[in-house]
């Protein structure tokens, strides 16, 4: 009796596994997983469609949420921060704030680069000079633009140097001029190192669009992702470091 059990327990298997692997059950699963996976496909392809509508809007959003105002009538002296690849949108709006008498002088700084070779002068200025001579052009006479030797390497070297020399030439208020999307972190930095000097720091930074591109269009061009999305990492590294 018990051989006719196990014989017939067998021929039980052997119809459940001819059922499921029938072409009937095997054609319902593929189907199932084909309309599964057109339904995923479609949420990814319907997600993709309004990120991609949106982004410029996003873009835009995060360039300007780096710029930061901070006003500051009357200073004693404007401070341009240095930068090799926007030093004449800088210095024309450094000059532009010192016209409308906003300060009596100019600080300069020096990042030690040297700009491209000059066949006037047969060398390759610094830029600290290129930004003196837009400077000049824009009608700041020479007296009145002042230039710190001592070599910078960061934004927060710059403000260390720039405390140092507001403390040895008795300055009580700057107005710091950079670009665009470089002015949050200036403004958090120069706040950070100026913090119980009792000194008055405002920041005006240079509108985009001369050599820093638009905020609405920064992600069309090379130097726009140098700029933005560089920027909030630096700025996450300056929060933990500084």
């Amino acid at each position: 009796m018990t051989p006719i059990r196990a014989f017939a327990g067998s021929d039980k298997l052997a119809t459940l596994c001819r059922e499921t692997l029938s072409p009937a059950s095997h054609y319902g699963l593929l189907k199932t997983h084909l309309k599964t996976k057109r339904q995923i496909l479609r949420r990814l392809a319907r997600v993709a469609i309004i990120a991609i509508a949106l982004f410029p809007l996003l873009a835009w959003a995060a360039a300007r949420l780096l710029v930061v105002h901070a006003s500051v009538s009357k200073a004693d002296a404007i401070v341009v921060m240095s930068g090799s690849g926007t030093f004449r949108e800088r210095a024309q709006h450094a000059a532009a704030l010192f016209n409308e008498g906003r300060a009596p002088r100019i600080v300069l700084t020096n990042d030690h680069l040297q700009s491209s070779w000059s066949q006037q002068e047969q060398r390759n200025p610094f830029y600290y000079e290129r930004s003196r001579d837009e400077l000049r052009c824009a009608g700041v006479p020479e007296d009145k633009i002042s230039v710190i030797m001592a070599p910078i390497t960061s934004t927060y070297d710059e403000a260390v140097v720039l405390k140092e020399y507001s403390e040895t030439n008795h300055l009580g208020s700057l107005l710091v001029v950079t670009s665009a999307f470089h002015s949050r972190r200036v403004f958090w930095t120069f706040r950070r190192v100026f913090r119980g000097t009792g000194k008055s720091i405002g920041i005006d930074p240079a509108e985009p669009g001369i050599e820093s591109p638009a905020a609405a269009t920064w992600w069309l061009h090379s130097l726009g992702w140098e700029m933005v999305p560089k920027e909030y990492v630096k700025i996450l590294v300056y929060w933990f470091r500084y």
